[in-house]
């Protein structure tokens, strides 16, 4: 196009669009485009990009018996008390874990001081140590003797049992066996498991000749709609990681009859652990999460916390000030994110937005998750497809994926700050950072992170209380809600 204009003549939109014939100045300027609008994001899907970093488990079915706990359980507790001063008595215990000590395992019973050698002088702050030598047939609980017991004489080889309270916190140790012993019973380790659906996902892309063939103003190539309509893609799988619910049900496909669909359960109803989060948060909260996570049975190598934009602001602001221990800095993770660490003496707390969070409506909500206890189950590995649709001048392409995401282990953490009820029910935990009892509380397992002497004495931070039966009592026990 040849374009003649005078010399010295001003080099408008203007005077160029009349130069060329009266195009109107508004078409002879082509209109920018934000790029980033179709760049795909990851930090927009964090727990998917935990998924696709996670194990990886090839599974034969949809359906798959999923075992969450991963480690040994060590402690049991006492349901009732025991019959004072006898050689041989049954230890209570709930019914789930009457099998777990075998015949020559030794039991350490917190709480309850042993004797000395002559069995008459107590030795304060040496517990109770216990010896299993079978299981009562009636009970099925196991029946144990005292190792350092009370005795009549200092010449006795056997001691009695003295008293173990309700509510005892028995430790698992070793066992022992006698001078020609090689066969033991084998560690009862039955665990439960859950079943996960896997769900298969789609996203169909479907561009026609015409289409691709034109000179757009804008250019909206081929891979420019893909990367749209795949980040829409992940974006919606990311929710269902989040907030799915289990299901299998049958449709009817013309010419094929009768076909299953699953639906995956979603990591927020797998929790076993719910945190009631009310009130501000403080740096002895922080610490007081960060022991929980981190000295469970199952202690994980790292935590990361997916948070709600509500639960960020509200711990961004935690005054510092008093804590000149604590460190709050920057830092790239394994992942590549940049996530706020935050470093405690039982480990570091890596937090990172969540923006899923805010759009299914948990913004004061968030995860503690421990990276390395995830498990990715694969069906069908994600796959993409591009092929000719018959009867059309159109090419349908897109990505097919079937699979599930799970929690492995006990120590990940729920923190609910919407004021939802419980996933298992009405028993709940909280943070309790107050020299006053709670009110109305039974039920609710209380963590205190400071001493509550309205409990009881022995209420120091650090412990667990349970106001069951009109009494204080201390949860010695899991806390599944």
């Amino acid at each position: 196009m040849n374009v003649s204009i005078q010399a010295g003549a001003p080099a408008t939109v203007g005077s160029l669009a009349n130069a060329t014939g009266g195009i109107k100045p508004g078409s002879f300027v082509d209109t920018d485009i934000d790029q980033q609008l179709f760049q795909f994001n990851s930090d927009d899907t964090p727990l998917m990009n935990l998924m696709l970093r996670a194990k990886r488990v090839k599974v034969n079915s949809p359906e798959v018996d999923h075992y969450m706990i991963d480690e040994p359980k060590s402690t049991l507790t006492t349901v009732s008390d025991t019959n004072a001063n006898q050689v041989q008595v049954n230890l209570p215990l709930l019914p789930g874990e009457q099998n777990l000590p075998r015949e020559y395992t030794t039991l350490l019973v917190k709480g309850v001081d042993g004797y000395d050698s002559d069995g008459k002088t107590p030795t304060p702050g040496r517990p109770l140590m216990l010896f299993v030598v079978g299981h009562d047939a009636g009970t099925g609980n196991p029946v144990v003797k005292a190792v350092n017991g009370v005795k009549a004489s200092p010449e006795d080889e056997t001691s009695t049992v003295p008293p173990i309270p309700a509510g005892s916190k028995i430790v698992m140790l070793a066992n022992s066996l006698y001078e020609t012993q090689k066969e033991v019973d084998p560690d009862l380790i039955v665990p439960q498991p859950t079943r996960i659906y896997l769900q298969k996902r789609g996203m169909n892309q479907v561009v026609s000749d015409y289409f691709d063939s034109q000179r757009k103003r804008i250019p909206f190539a081929k891979a420019v709609v893909a990367e749209q309509a795949i980040a829409n893609f992940k974006v919606r799988g990311n929710r269902t990681l989040w907030a799915g619910r289990a299901g299998k049900f049958q449709v009817s496909v013309p010419r094929l009859g009768m076909q299953y669909v699953y639906t995956t359960e979603g990591l927020r109803w797998q929790f076993k652990r719910e945190l009631q989060h009310t009130g501000g948060w403080t740096v002895e909260k922080i610490i007081a999460l960060a022991k929980m996570f981190f000295t469970g049975e199952d202690v994980p190598k790292t935590a990361l916390l997916l948070a709600g934009k509500d639960l960020l602001e509200q711990i961004q602001c935690i005054d510092y000030s008093k804590h000149p221990e604590i460190h709050i800095s920057t830092k790239t993770n394994s992942v590549g994110w940049t996530v706020t660490n935050f470093h405690t003496v039982f480990g570091d707390i890596e937090i990172k937005r969540e923006p899923t969070l805010d759009r299914l409506g948990w913004s004061h909500s968030g995860a503690l998750i421990g990276e390395d206890r995830l498990v990715h189950y694969v069906y069908s590995a994600e796959h993409s497809f591009e092929d000719r649709m018959t009867g059309h001048e159109a090419t349908r392409s897109g990505i097919l994926i079937w699979d599930a995401l799970a929690l492995k282990g006990s120590c990940h953490i729920w923190i609910d700050g919407e004021g939802e009820e419980g996933t298992g029910g009405d028993r709940r935990l909280m943070l309790w950072d107050s020299k006053d009892a709670p009110e109305g509380v039974s039920g609710t397992v209380y963590y205190l992170v400071s001493p509550c002497p309205a409990i009881s004495s022995a209420a120091l931070n650090g412990t667990m209380w349970v106001y069951e039966n009109d009494e204080w009592k201390e949860n010695t026990g899991e806390i599944t809600v």
